[in-house]
């Protein structure tokens, strides 16, 4: 029996780690800033710090976590009034998937808690240099390090940047599922409150009426109409009104008093106010504008013109 192998690809490989930091700082501590070409996270650990990334300013309490970019300044400062502890680890990687964490801002879970302790206590066990020195460029491996760390700070980091990366990836998979259908149920809800108006477009319609027609609470339609329009319930269905109006004025079958009457009016002058009112014009001056005409020789077959 022929057996086949499956190749295991690395979606985040770590080139090299420069620095693996746990500060414990003082309430008033202020970082100055750098820019660097490798990547850096910083997490809060407890307490609250203020950080620059480029010009955005952001705010991060316990838990927090934000990615520097390579080549992006950075600084930060203790907000004065309680010391905060963070991990700050700066490392080589030039894997595509590093994109995923440009400008962004996360929270750390419990089980990625746990795999940034590990990669501190191998830190730790293997690097002579103390783990709190701001300024620390280069750390000195200890001549008994534990037996292939340099494997083992690569394997944590890469899991912990996985799982970060995995599980943000299906919450934003998840959010985009929902948003998919809550503008599917948007858009039925919307296009069930247009056709009830059209339904009514001969008569009045009251918001009651159209909020019991259509099964859906005022505050509901009036939230559709605004996505949408940026007007009222009733303002949107007088403009219907109108359209149907004009349309009714180019088909030249009716008067204006006829009309009127079938768009539901009590009487011919109030339909000229709403008319002119909506559409910056009376109904005769429409009729016989350049805008009627045109409208009307667009829904006309067109004339040939003879050769």
């Amino acid at each position: 029996m022929a057996y086949i192998s499956i190749p295991l690809h690395e979606m985040i490989e770590i080139d090299s780690i420069v620095t693996v930091h746990y500060f414990e700082y003082s309430r008033d501590f202020i970082f100055e800033g750098e820019a660097h070409n490798f990547w850096e996270f910083l997490c809060v650990d407890k307490g609250e710090v203020e950080v620059f990334a480029d010009k955005n300013r952001h705010i991060l309490s316990r838990g927090d976590i934000i990615f520097h970019k390579p080549n992006e300044f950075h600084r930060l400062a203790a907000n004065q009034r309680i010391a905060p502890n963070l991990v700050v680890i700066a490392f080589h990687c030039h894997s595509p998937a590093m994109d995923f964490f440009k400008n962004r801002i996360l929270m750390v879970n419990d089980e990625e808690r746990q795999i940034l302790a590990h990669i501190l206590a191998e830190a730790k066990s293997s690097f002579l240099d103390s783990l709190d020195n701001p300024y620390q460029t280069k750390m000195r491996v200890r001549t008994d390090a534990p037996f292939g760390f340099s494997q083992m700070l690569r394997l944590y980091l890469s899991l912990f940047l996985l799982k970060l990366l995995r599980r943000f990836r299906e919450q934003s998979a998840v959010s985009r599922a929902k948003e998919t259908i809550r503008r599917k149920k948007d858009d039925e809800a919307y296009h069930r409150m247009i056709d009830c108006m059209n339904a009514h477009l001969h008569e009045s319609l009251t918001l009651e009426l159209l909020s019991k027609e259509t099964l859906m609470g005022r505050s509901r339609l009036q939230q559709l109409v605004r996505q949408r329009h940026d007007c009222g319930v009733i303002d949107l269905f007088l403009q219907l009104k109108m359209d149907e109006a004009k349309q009714l004025i180019r088909d030249n079958h009716l008067n204006f008093t006829e009309i009127s009457q079938t768009l539901g009016y009590s009487s011919i002058h109030y339909f000229s106010r709403q008319f002119k009112k909506l559409t910056g014009m009376t109904p005769s001056e429409y009729s016989s504008s350049i805008k009627g005409l045109s409208d009307q020789q667009k829904e006309s077959p067109a004339i040939p013109i003879p050769p």
